[in-house]
């Protein structure tokens, strides 16, 4: 049974990360650290209470595909009930668009909590906040005032519609046709990997299309977007008769089975009314918006689904009686596996990888925070740059160690974990996505390298590594890992001077070792943030803090991360400076 790792959530948003500042750039709204934690306490209770009874039931009944529409499992339509009246849907949302107006650090945590309990159910809910930024900025006020009061209420979901089955990820090559019509237009074309593309629980669903007006340029330089809804809006905003949109099928996948991935049809008879919005061929742009924030969104999810199979695997290991201690006393019976050295080691590689991803994805939210509320204008530039620096990283580098923190939850249940009574198996198989939706990791990867790191030549990651040693710098000696963590960033460095002059002469060797240096960047970034974590457990121990054990922990846990992990970035580093020829010189008749 999960339970909400409240300590550690706080413990980050309040001591390690400093939210004080939120209080002065959210006074609109009044946030305080006070309200912060009654809303977790809230989204904890709702998570364990609401989604979590429905989590395994749901991966076991699926999602339906009916000639009458997708069926979500039972349950689903309460729970999402509950959802909209608890006013979760506008959490984030800002106060102009007539959301609650909190802080992104405090959504993340609550992301956290509810991808935890049931990722496949918040899935499609948590899309809508997405749509509500991507109209925001670039619809009309008619427009705006038509659909956003029922997206941030809840009482319509969004979806986004880019990948079309002959595209992938190359967006270049989509071939879905606007046609203009009066103040409107006819859509034409199929997507594919559409979340949530249709189901029952609301009567509408706001569809964010791309398509190319016909006539437009080739490339990503002719994308148009288009708001295409499930059922016609009438003038004063209720839902009026079916568009001619359809979900042709839903896929049968890996994991996530209740959330319903959909083959979407537009317009197989008059053509699907669409709204354009913004300018006609800026709708990659627009989309971009949707994008990056489902992207920090799935980093999370993958933190969430390691929490969920760390505490499942510590509840397994305390409780699995096998074989003797080694080193022990002979005739003594057996123990508790978590006694023995290999599981403590699997535990804690879970532990530290898991706090590890809560403190990064945290940061990039504070960074986002900081980016649109910061009063002081040059310090909104470096916050928005270290927030789209640190995206990619997110997204890319805890999904990424997801895959293995799940994993080796699977691995410490031994036989057992295989099966899916444990239900173990449940959290590599949900997260196994994650690292492939939004932007595989390559592509992450080459965002990072490409886009973040060669716009400002290495000025934001330098100015991140400066404040990271700058933390270091200041640990108190009871501090463990500030050495290692030192030398990590120093291996970071190095390997950034060299990436970025590799870059500039031989790109496609850049891009060969866009991967490893993303792992370096997470392995480090996060590292030294664990590092600075310490030193605040450290400080708090010895001002005689009251909750010792906790603050104990973190110590531990941190010490394993720089013991075991963090040398690890000595050979990513390695990589990023030797390895590209060996990719990019390669013929690919050889492979």
């Amino acid at each position: 049974m999960y339970h909400a790792p409240l300590k550690d959530m706080r413990f980050v948003m309040h001591e390690v990360l400093g939210d004080g500042a939120l209080q002065q750039w959210y006074a609109d709204v009044d946030y305080s650290g006070e309200l912060a934690d009654s809303v977790l306490d809230e989204a904890a209770r709702f998570g364990e209470q609401v989604l979590e009874p429905i989590n395994k039931s749901g991966d076991l009944e699926g999602a339906r595909w009916t000639p009458e529409g997708v069926q979500v499992p039972a349950g689903f339509k309460e729970a999402y009930q509950a959802y909209t009246e608890g006013g979760w849907t506008q959490l984030s949302v800002p106060v102009a668009d007539g959301g609650q107006g909190m802080p992104q650090l405090l959504n993340s945590a609550v992301e956290e909590i509810f991808f935890a309990t049931n990722m496949a159910f918040y899935l499609g809910t948590s899309l809508a906040r997405g749509a509500v930024e991507a109209i925001t900025a670039s619809a009309g006020a008619e427009i705006q005032q038509l659909v956003l009061p029922k997206l941030v209420s809840g009482e319509w979901m969004g979806t986004m519609n880019l990948t079309e089955p002959q595209a992938g990820s190359d967006l270049a090559l989509l071939r879905s046709r606007a046609v203009p019509e009066g103040d409107h237009y006819r859509i034409y074309g199929q997507k594919i990997f559409i979340t949530y593309g249709d189901h029952q629980m609301t009567d509408n669903i706001v569809h964010l299309v791309l398509a190319r007006i016909d006539g437009a340029p080739a490339g990503t330089r002719g994308i148009s977007m288009f708001l295409v809804p499930k059922r016609l809006i009438n003038a004063d905003g209720s839902s009026g008769e079916l568009n001619d949109v359809r979900c042709l099928s839903i896929e049968h996948k890996l994991g996530i089975h209740a959330s319903p991935t959909c083959v979407m049809a537009f317009g197989e008879k008059q053509g699907a009314l669409g709204m354009l919005l913004g300018a006609p061929n800026s709708g990659l742009a627009h989309m971009f918006i949707m994008m990056n924030a489902a992207r920090l969104s799935v980093g999370v999810q993958g933190l969430a689904q390691s929490e969920r199979a760390l505490q499942q695997a510590l509840d397994w290991a305390r409780n699995r009686v096998q074989g003797k201690l080694a080193g022990g006393d002979p005739a003594a019976g057996p123990v508790a596996i978590i006694e023995h050295p290999d599981v403590k080691r699997m535990l804690l590689s879970m532990k530290a990888r898991t706090e590890a991803m809560r403190v990064l994805a945290y940061t990039a939210g504070l960074a986002l925070d900081e980016a649109h509320h910061q009063t002081d204008a040059a310090r909104r530039a470096v916050a928005l740059a270290r927030a789209e620096l640190l995206t990619p990283v997110v997204k890319g580098w805890c999904t990424e160690i997801a895959l293995d923190v799940t994993s080796t939850g699977v691995q410490v249940h031994g036989g057992m974990g295989y099966v899916e009574e444990t239900g173990a198996a449940q959290f590599l198989r949900d997260v196994r996505i994650t690292s492939i939706y939004e932007g595989t990791t390559g592509i992450q990867a080459n965002d990072l390298i490409g886009r973040k790191l060669m716009r400002d030549k290495g000025a934001a990651m330098a100015a991140l590594i400066a404040d990271l040693r700058s933390k270091l710098d200041t640990a108190t000696a009871h501090t463990p890992g500030v050495a290692a963590a030192s030398d990590a960033v120093q291996h970071l460095e190095t390997a950034t001077a060299a990436l970025l002059q590799l870059q500039a002469t031989a790109p496609a060797e850049a891009l060969s070792v866009a991967v490893p240096y993303l792992q370096l960047v997470g392995l480090v970034v996060a590292g030294a943030l664990m590092v600075h974590a310490a030193d605040v457990a450290a400080r708090a121990l010895a001002a005689g803090a009251a909750d010792a054990p906790f603050y104990t922990a973190k110590l531990v846990t941190v010490r394993f991360y720089a013991e075991q992990l963090l040398p690890a970035a000595s050979g990513w580093a390695q990589v990023v400076q030797c390895g590209g020829a060996s990719v990019a010189t390669v013929d690919a008749a050889l492979l």
